[in-house]
C-alpha cells in the first residue's frame, strides 16, 4: 500500500516500548505517528474482549512528508545547508524562546502559520494517486482493503516546498530567529492535529484509543505542548494526558523490540499487546497456535 509501510510498523512497535517507561496504556486501539523526515504510522482497530481472535486490525496508514515542511522553512533563512540543513541544526531539541521575546507577536506568528498550512495538503491520499509527498503508494490497494490511507504534502509530490523556504526567508529577514521558531512549531503541531482529524472523520479516533507521537518534527521545541492542547480543545478524551505520549527514537526502539523473541514480550502483569485496560493474550496466543 505504501513504500515506508515497514518503518510504521517498527514505529508503533516501538512507542508501544517507549510507553511502558510513562503511565500510559498505549495498547490497540492505537494511533502511532513518526514525524520523521518523512510521514509514516498507523492506526490499529479494537478488539472486544470477547473475540475469538484477540489481535487488531490495520486500519489506518500515514505517508508523506513530514520533517521536511520544517526543514524547508528554516532553508529559507540561511543558516544551514541547501540541500542538506534541518530545523535541529539551528533549534536543536528544545526551544531556546521564552514568551517574552515573543510578547505581542501572536499574530503575526498565526499569520505565517495560516501562509504556511494553505501549502501544506493534508488529506486521504486519492485511489489515482501513485505518489503522495514523494513517497510511492497504492491508495487504490488501500481503499479496496479498507485501510485509510491519511497523507501529507506540500502541493503535490513536494511542489510547494521552495514557497515554504521564501516564507522562512521573509519570516527571518522581518521578524528575526525566535518567530521562525515559534512558527516551525505551531505549524507542524497542526499539521499532527490535522492529520489526527483526518482520522477522526474516518471513525479511527475512539473514546478508547491511544495517540502516540515520535520523531523530530514531532517531539523537539513546544511542538508537544501545543499539540496536548489541540487534542484537549477537540475534546476527543476525557484526559488526554492518559492518552497522549511522545516517545524519542521511535523506529529504533521499534527495531530492537521486533528483534526479541516474540514469546518474551513485555509481562503478564504489563503486557505489550493486546487490548488498552485488557490482561495479557499470550494465553490466547497459544490456543490459537495449537
Amino acid at each position: 500500500m505504501v513504500a515506508n509501510e515497514m518503518e510504521g510498523e517498527l514505529a508503533m512497535a516501538g512507542i508501544k516500548e517507549g510507553a511502558k517507561w510513562t503511565p500510559v496504556d498505549f495498547r490497540n486501539p492505537c494511533i502511532s505517528i513518526d514525524f520523521g523526515t518523512t510521514l509514516d504510522g498507523r492506526i490499529t482497530s479494537d478488539v472486544a474482549p470477547d473475540e475469538k481472535n484477540p489481535f487488531a486490525k490495520t486500519v489506518g496508514n500515514f505517508c508523506g512528508l513530514a520533517g521536511a515542511i520544517p526543514d524547508a522553512i528554516v532553508k529559507g533563512t540561511g543558516l544551514v545547508d541547501p540541500q542538506t540543513g534541518t530545523a535541529l541544526d539551528v533549534f536543536g531539541d528544545r526551544s531556546v524562546i521564552s514568551d517574552f521575546s515573543l510578547k505581542g507577536q501572536s499574530d503575526i506568528v498565526k499569520r505565517y502559520v495560516d501562509r504556511a498550512h494553505e501549502l501544506i495538503d493534508i488529506r486521504l491520499v486519492p485511489p489515482e494517486r501513485r505518489r503522495f509527498g514523494r513517497v510511492p503508494v497504492y491508495a487504490d490497494v488501500a481503499k479496496e482493503s479498507g485501510v485509510a490511507l491519511i497523507g501529507c504534502d506540500a502541493g503535490e509530490n513536494g511542489s510547494n516546498l521552495p514557497a515554504l523556504v521564501d516564507l522562512g526567508r521573509e519570516i527571518y529577514t522581518q521578524h528575526g530567529l525566535n518567530v521562525v521558531n515559534e512558527v516551525i512549531d505551531r505549524v507542524c503541531a497542526r499539521m499532527a492535529l490535522r492529520l489526527v482529524d483526518v482520522a477522526a472523520e474516518q471513525g479511527h479516533v475512539l473514546q478508547n484509543s491511544s495517540i502516540g507521537f515520535t520523531g523530530r518534527a514531532a517531539i523537539s521545541g513546544r511542538k508537544p505542548d501545543y499539540i496536548l492542547e489541540g487534542i484537549a480543545e477537540r475534546k476527543y478524551f476525557e484526559n488526554p494526558n492518559d492518552r497522549l505520549v511522545f516517545v524519542d527514537d521511535g523506529l529504533a526502539r521499534g527495531a530492537a523490540l521486533m528483534g526479541r523473541c516474540m514469546n518474551s514480550l513485555g509481562k503478564p502483569k504489563t503486557p505489550i499487546g493486546g487490548v488498552r485496560g485488557g490482561p495479557c493474550i499470550m494465553a490466547r496466543r497459544i490456543k490459537i497456535g495449537k
